[in-house]
């Protein structure tokens, strides 16, 4: 992916080798770009559940998976920054992803938690064995293009967050210019 382009999801997802067929959760969904690319990557026999606490959000997603004819994405309401408030099941999804939010949450372990607690220790195998999430963010302000800049997390300090809260860094991904992107697996 060139260097210079801005964050591509159907790329990162691509990078992230999100396969057909997987249970994948999108925690803090936003406007469902993840969400769309990863129903895509998982076609008709995999699922994507867009977890967001923002409703207008998640009815968004819901009206362009419909237009796109992307059937296999479900949403629902949820807080990802507290325990169990994602309100997916334990242990059963074969991918998370966490993208352009770890600026923006104050409970940020409480996040990595979840993450935790929705993966499954087994399940269709990528390229990385089960279990793993995909976490991207921005790598600056960039002048006001992305987030404050005291609100920019930065690459080292999230493979820290999740290495101390049970996953093992896999590999990055190329997020373009303006993020960073890596993978971690979840310890068993």
């Amino acid at each position: 992916m060139d260097g210079s382009a801005f964050l591509t999801p159907a790329k990162v997802v691509q990078s992230a080798k999100i396969q057909e067929g997987m249970h994948v959760a999108d925690l803090g969904a936003g406007s469902g770009f993840f969400t769309r690319a990863a129903a895509r990557a998982v076609g008709p026999k995999g699922v994507v559940w867009a977890v967001d606490i923002q409703q207008d959000l998640l009815s968004r997603i819901k009206n362009l998976a419909a237009v796109e004819g992307l059937h296999n994405i479900e949403v629902v309401h949820g807080d990802v920054e507290s325990k169990n408030g994602s309100h997916l099941p334990s242990g059963q999804f074969d991918f998370c992803i966490v993208a352009n939010l770890l600026f923006a949450v104050e409970a940020k372990k409480a996040l990595v938690q979840e993450v935790y607690r929705v993966l499954r220790a087994g399940g269709p195998d990528s390229p990385w064995g089960p279990g793993c999430a995909l976490v991207v963010d921005w790598a600056g302000s960039f002048g006001g293009l992305g987030p404050h800049e005291t609100h920019v997390y930065a690459e080292g300090a999230a493979h820290e967050l999740f290495t101390q809260n049970g996953f093992t860094y896999v590999d990055s991904v190329p997020a373009g210019a303006y993020h960073w992107g890596f993978v971690v697996r979840k310890k068993t």
